[in-house]
This record gives C-alpha cells, structure tokens and sequence, in this order.
C-alpha cells in the first residue's frame, strides 16, 4: 500500500480512507478514482458517528462533487461521485491554507496554527504540547474568514465541527491528533478502535455525552464535570476526616489521614 500512496498528495490521504474499494489507489478509465455517497455515509459510521449524523455527511457530495468533477468534464456527476484526483479542486475559501492549490500539506502553516492559536498552557517533559480549545478554534474561524465568502465560512465551521465532535480530548483538539487527521492515517487507527471496542466511543464526542450532562450537572462541558471529581478525589485522600468518639477514660476525637487512624483524647 506504501507504493501506491506514495504518489497521493495529503489531501488525498486525507479523504481516501471514504474510498471502500480503494480505487483512489488505482487511476483507470473504468475505475477514476472515486468515492461515492454511500461510502461516506458508511465511513462516517465506521469512525462512530451516529446515523443521523452520517447522513448529514451526505451534503459532502451535494456541495463537493461538482468541483472535482470539473477535472475532465463540465457537466456534473449525476450521482454526486467525488473524483479524488481533482479533490483539490474542491478547496474553498476562508481556510486555513494548511492544505496548498494542489492538495499538499504545509508543515510550516500547521505549526503556525498552534504558535497563534493556542491559548493553553499544558507542557509535557517541559515541552508545550499544542492543542486548541473551543474557543480557540472559534478565533481560527474568524481570522480566516474573508469577504463575501460565505460559503467558505459555513463549510469551514462544519469541518472543524465534525473535526472537534470526533477527535475532542479533556475540550481540545490535539496537535497530535490534527496532524494525523490532516494526512488521513488518524482515521484507520479510529476504526481499528472502534472495531475493537465493537462500537463504543473512544473518544471525541457525541449526543449522549451532552444529555447526560445536561441533565446531571447543567453543562455540556463533560471533560470538566470529570477534571472536578478527579480533584474532589484527590481533596479526600489529602484532607484529614474527624469524629467524635466516647472512650473509657472521657472523650476524644478520631482523626482519619492518608490511610492512618490516630485517636486523641479530648483533656
């Protein structure tokens, strides 16, 4: 698979994984590259988003297929087909340029990206991490909006939406997991997981995840429902815990810390 790919720009990396057949591999008159609405809507699925979310994705080849059937013909796919060696012609306005004219990845812009937009400030061994929270990616899509584009501006919303909902961890998205996602290979190790777990999210984000806390706590902010029991745990285990006892010789009180018991006598 390395041989054939290795011709593919990242942004057909990027969206071959919708490809059932592989065909985006092989270019032959009987076979030109193509990926089909009902392969997206079944590899939505297969990455855990919900059915009616799935067929949501199928607005993908209402707006998109169009452009890149522009590539050989000007009259449009009348099954909506999206051609992936013209996906590039399928780029819009009011994005984040990572991807250039001709589907290739900019490095140089990435990590741009993160150096800008990035307001956290979690390090690992000393070294920042990078990740971009909501209200991070609602800065992005402001600085990336231009004039009189807004189609550019509601397709990219949609993409980092569906791009947040998939790939959120702790109410970021990753610098890791971006990179990843943006060469396509993220979305094989998505599916193997989900295969694995047969079907249980793994991560990211979905409607159970926001009724339930909703309902419970009043946010939709999961991960800080769970960062506030992790610290109450850890205020438990650290606090000391006390009770009044009666003992033989007068009263005294029962002091609980880190695992030890001790009883002082009350003079």
């Amino acid at each position: 698979m390395s041989n054939l790919t290795a011709n593919l720009t990242a942004l057909q990396l990027h969206v071959a994984f919708w490809d059932l057949n592989n065909d985006s591999y092989v270019d032959t008159p009987h076979d030109p590259n193509i990926i089909t609405p009902y392969e997206i809507y079944t590899g939505f699925r297969a990455l855990g988003f919900s059915i009616l979310f799935s067929l949501g994705g199928l607005l993908i080849p209402v707006f998109f297929s169009y452009p890149t059937t522009l590539g050989h013909s000007w009259l449009p796919d009348p099954l909506f087909r999206i051609y992936t060696s013209y996906i590039h012609k399928a780029k819009h306005g009011s994005d984040t340029g990572i991807y250039d004219s001709d589907g290739h990845l900019r490095l140089a812009l990435f990590n741009e990206m993160f150096d800008k937009m990035d307001s956290s400030s979690a390090e690992h061994e000393g070294q920042r991490e990078g990740s971009l929270g909501v209200g991070d990616l609602f800065r992005l899509h402001g600085r990336n909006r231009v004039a009189a584009d807004p189609a550019g501006w509601s397709f990219a919303a949609m993409e980092w939406w569906t791009t947040w909902l998939l790939l959120q961890r702790e109410g970021r998205l990753w610098k890791d997991d971006l990179r990843e996602m943006y060469d396509g290979t993220l979305f094989w190790k998505i599916r193997e997981r989900q295969l694995e777990r047969r079907g249980d999210t793994i991560q990211g984000y979905g409607w159970k995840d926001w009724v339930g806390t909703m309902w419970h706590n009043g946010t939709w902010k999961s991960w800080e429902i769970e960062d506030n029991r992790d610290v109450g745990r850890d205020r438990t285990l650290e606090s000391p815990m006390s009770s009044l006892v009666v003992q033989d010789d007068g009263l005294g009180f029962l002091e609980a810390y880190n695992g030890t018991c001790s009883v002082h006598k009350i003079e």
